[in-house]
């Protein structure tokens, strides 16, 4: 009988093995080389777009293939338009006044996890940003997204061969576990982790260098300045992209009393239900497990999926439902990350209110990654921007496609930090530029010789001499 979890952690070691055998093809050529590399994985993954994204809903049930579509056109033409004329081998930068030149050193091989949420999409994105650094990438698919996960790496693996770049420079694991993957992240050079905070917190632990993302608890404010109609339309157009897989996707949405009835009547006529009383009961009876984790079998599925399942009736055609939460923790279900057809509802007095709920709601799960507000005051915005402790603070735009990169000049990433508040290495967009070192070469500002003079004796007298001529000539140099 063959023990799965041996057999995942010596393929981990080989699949790392190989990749760093296939660096050495990175040494012997140039920036041209890896772009024209890039742009076969790109022409590649737009052609396969569409198949890729309905293979994944068909394995993992989770959201909608039209919308994954759109996801695997941002992670490869939308990205590539946005990194191909970025310097990420060799030399990079020489700044000839400060006498410094700047080499990328690529991290080496990059051990990238994949969650079943965003499964091609993201392979398609970490494979990308890794390859354009310099890098090699092996995947650790999360197992109920390992066919679709596979034959992305496969497409990838077949422009590889059609550039004659070694295909190990992208690998997948094929008996993915949790001691595989622990394995993977120890004999790696740099962990790029996406997944749920379990997962990244084992990327931290791991002894290597990480990059991780926290999760999205993401508020969306809409002030009473706000086109309230616009508002509702974008973020329904956010929450309801791929059935809210996206971790960038709102969670709650918070208004001003004076508002009030305007915003819930836009929402009622756009397709949103407010629930109440036992249906509200039996949709909480679904949406956690007993220990308060997301329940995974709503996850990705759209309003009558989770109507169905808690046995009420809603009105077809329904978007997505809402209720009216009443505080912000545990016992508040609507309060937390919902990745599904799911949000919260809140009533402010002011913005000065409101800013305080979207901060105990931030804390509550989401400290640290994003926030969107709706309004036409600067000056609130600006308070906003000041006071929020996110890494994205988005304005008048759907919060999913903003934070991502579609309808802002936000670097396109699926790797998306949350700094230091939320527990990640980085605040940015994760891209190419996070994945190589930078090697300084850096001159004498003032080419002045400092060499001491030789020593023909050894008398005190001497000594005495050559120390004040060192002193002398240091005196003359100007410290930078």
């Amino acid at each position: 009988m063959v023990d799965k979890d041996l057999l995942s952690i010596q393929e981990a070691r080989a699949l790392i093995r190989s990749a760093r055998e296939a660096l050495t093809y990175f040494s012997d050529i140039g920036q041209e080389k890896v772009d024209s590399i890039i742009k076969a994985i790109t022409d590649a993954a737009v052609s396969n777009a569409e198949d890729l994204a309905k293979m994944a809903v068909e394995e993992t049930g989770f959201g909608k293939w039209q919308d994954k579509k759109a996801k695997n056109m941002l992670a490869s033409e939308k990205l590539y338009h946005h990194i191909k004329d970025m310097k990420t081998i060799g030399v990079i930068n020489e700044d000839k006044e400060k006498k410094i030149i700047e080499i990328a050193t690529p991290a080496g091989v990059i051990a990238a996890l994949i969650p079943s949420t965003n499964p091609t999409s993201t392979t398609i994105y970490k494979a990308m940003i890794s390859l354009k650094s310099g890098n090699a990438v092996v995947f650790s698919p999360h197992p109920s997204a390992k066919k679709c996960i596979g034959k992305t790496v496969e497409i990838i693996r077949s422009a590889l061969k059609s550039q004659g770049a070694p295909e190990e420079l992208v690998s997948v694991m094929s008996f993915p576990s949790i001691e595989g993957t622990d394995e993977l992240m120890k004999e790696s050079d740099l962990i790029l982790a996406t997944g749920g905070p379990a997962m990244v917190k084992a990327a931290y632990s791991s002894g290597t260098p990480a990059l991780g993302v926290g999760a999205g608890n993401v508020p969306a404010f809409i002030e009473r300045s706000a086109d309230v109609d616009s508002a509702i339309d974008k973020i329904l157009v956010s929450k309801t992209f791929d059935n809210g897989t996206v971790c960038a996707s709102e969670q709650a949405i918070i208004t001003e009393r004076v508002i009030e009835e305007k915003v819930r009547a836009s929402l009622i006529s756009k397709g949103v239900y407010f629930l109440e009383g036992e249906k509200l009961n039996r949709v909480k009876a679904v949406m956690e497990r007993p220990n308060g984790a997301m329940n995974p079998d709503i996850v990705g599925r759209d309003a009558g999926f989770i109507a169905a399942k808690a046995g009420i009736e809603i009105p077809y055609g329904t978007r997505l439902l809402v209720s009216d939460e009443e505080g912000v923790g545990p016992r508040f279900p609507f309060s937390k990350e919902k990745l599904t057809a799911l949000i919260g509802f809140y009533t402010v007095e002011n913005w000065e209110e409101g800013c305080e709920m979207c901060f105990d709601l931030l804390k509550n799960g989401g400290i640290g990654h994003s926030l969107v507000i709706h309004s036409n005051n600067e000056e609130v915005i600006r308070e906003f921007g000041l006071k929020k402790p996110v890494s994205r603070m988005l304005v008048n735009t759907p919060s999913t496609h903003g934070a991502v990169g579609i309808t802002t000049g936000l670097a396109p990433s699926f790797t998306l930090g949350c700094g230091t508040v939320g527990g990640s290495a980085t605040s940015d967009n994760v891209g190419p530029q996070h994945l190589f070192n930078i090697r300084r070469v850096a001159y004498d500002l003032n080419n002045k010789s400092c060499a001491a003079p030789k020593i023909t004796g050894s008398s005190d007298v001497d000594i005495k001499l050559v120390t004040e001529l060192i002193i002398n000539q240091l005196k003359n140099i100007t410290v930078a």
